[in-house]
């Protein structure tokens, strides 16, 4: 799928579609460059599991960015262009639904 800029110019949107959480540093650039709440926050237990970051801190190992609203993601790339671990997964084209 091919857009243009405003002055006509191709332009290919490169869309969020993942977020490796073992490569994610939880530093939160990514979310402050992002306007459409396509990423947040959260924790991830000893155990692997995501948990919310209101739960008990105890239970919270490291925090990292996760998918949040995969759909509202505008394919602008500013999110890549500030990710110091490399951790983002972009496609031009969204997989259709099976």
């Amino acid at each position: 799928m091919s857009f243009q800029t405003r002055d006509g110019r191709d332009w290919t949107p490169q869309y969020l579609i993942s977020i490796d959480p073992k490569k994610c540093i939880g530093c939160g650039r990514c979310f402050k460059v992002c306007g459409r709440d396509v990423m947040t926050l959260k924790g991830i237990s000893e155990d692997g599991e995501f948990v919310n970051l209101d739960d008990d801190d105890d239970e919270i190992e490291k925090k990292v960015m996760v998918m949040n609203d995969q759909g509202a993601c505008i394919g602008c790339g500013a999110c890549a262009r500030v990710c110091p671990a490399n951790c983002q997964a972009h496609a031009s084209a969204v997989p259709e639904a099976a």
